[in-house]
């Protein structure tokens, strides 16, 4: 009370003596201004700051400096906000077969995270290596060790995530790209990562403003990801996503922008989503094979989910290689 009691007395203080001072010139027919009362040189009251947005699992951040080029910050800056346009229309089938060899290497996407992502990586020499049978995972979204053991009971306990979620990508700008670029956001590396089963299916499809992941030590690099992407496939974020972003990054002005890899060698593709490669006289036969041994005669096996050839049916797993 005491602090208090000083601090209102010097108030009043300086008060009477701003009033005493503006009286004196004015009954001595000075300008205010030229004395330094109403002028310029007068500090205009503290303006008043508005509390950031709520962000799931994070409190208010106070001001930041300006956003330096090349960090997520700013980039967050250039991304449009609009609102999330209808799901109408939006199917999975809409972004390509899933886990599409669209690099070529004769490996699907899905074992080319896992062996991206995972260490002490157990292949199958059978596959010529694409296969990843078993591995450890250092889990970004939760901050734990997931042992990886393939197999139709074990293969889920680690997923692939989609960073920027399809159905998202589909209401904020995927739906007025063709059929090449969709393809090529569901398989960017840039776009996914290996990560723990349960909590990517809690996930769904929500972006930054109903969900993150529960390590708040991953979480400046899971929306500097999301930005990344946005930007490259020309995709909008809400405001609100864009709130709970920005919330995120302040605390980690620095944060770079991903940068993604050399863009995946993607054949154009007609009105359908077919590869017209796969009309080309002489190709491996248009129809699924009758079995794998069919398979295996033609030299094709594994046949990858999007490949010629390839039927769910020979793909016992279902984990987007057949005849393995």
């Amino acid at each position: 009370m005491r602090a208090a009691t000083t601090t209102r007395r010097g108030g009043i203080a300086a008060l009477g003596a701003s009033v005493a001072l503006l009286l004196g010139a004015c009954a001595g027919g000075l300008d205010p201004a030229a004395s330094g009362i109403g002028g310029a040189d007068v500090d205009p009251p503290a303006a008043t700051v508005a509390p950031a947005p709520d962000v799931p699992g994070e409190s208010a951040p106070g001001e930041s400096a300006p956003a330096a080029s090349g960090t997520a910050l700013a980039a967050l800056s250039g991304l449009p906000v609009k609102g999330r346009a209808p799901q109408t229309g939006y199917s999975r089938d809409q972004f390509g077969p899933a886990w599409a060899d669209i690099d070529h290497n004769g490996c699907d996407t899905r074992n080319d995270v896992l062996a991206r992502d995972l260490t002490r990586t157990v292949t199958d020499p059978g596959t010529h290596d694409c296969i990843v049978l078993s591995g450890v995972l250092a889990d970004p979204y939760t901050g734990t060790r997931i042992d990886f053991l393939r197999g139709q009971a074990t293969s889920t306990a680690v997923q692939i995530d989609h960073v920027v979620a399809l159905s998202d990508a589909w209401q904020k700008g995927a739906q007025q790209l063709d059929g090449v670029a969709r393809r090529q956001l569901a398989n960017d590396p840039l776009n996914l990562l290996a990560v723990d089963g349960p909590t990517n299916s809690g996930k769904g499809d929500g972006d930054a403003a109903t969900w993150l992941p529960p390590s708040k030590a991953f979480r400046c690099q899971y929306v500097a990801r999301q930005v990344a992407v946005k930007q490259a496939y020309a995709l909008w974020v809400t405001q609100a996503e864009h709130d709970a972003i920005a919330g995120i990054l302040a605390r980690c002005p620095d944060e770079p922008l991903p940068a993604g890899g050399p863009a995946p060698d993607v054949a154009p593709v007609d009105d359908q989503g077919d590869d017209p490669a796969d009309d080309d006289a002489g190709a491996e036969p248009q129809e699924p094979f009758a079995n794998c041994d069919a398979a295996r005669a033609a030299g094709a096996a594994p046949v990858h989910r999007g490949d010629p050839g390839y039927s769910s049916r020979l793909d016992g797993d279902n984990d987007g290689t057949a005849c393995e």
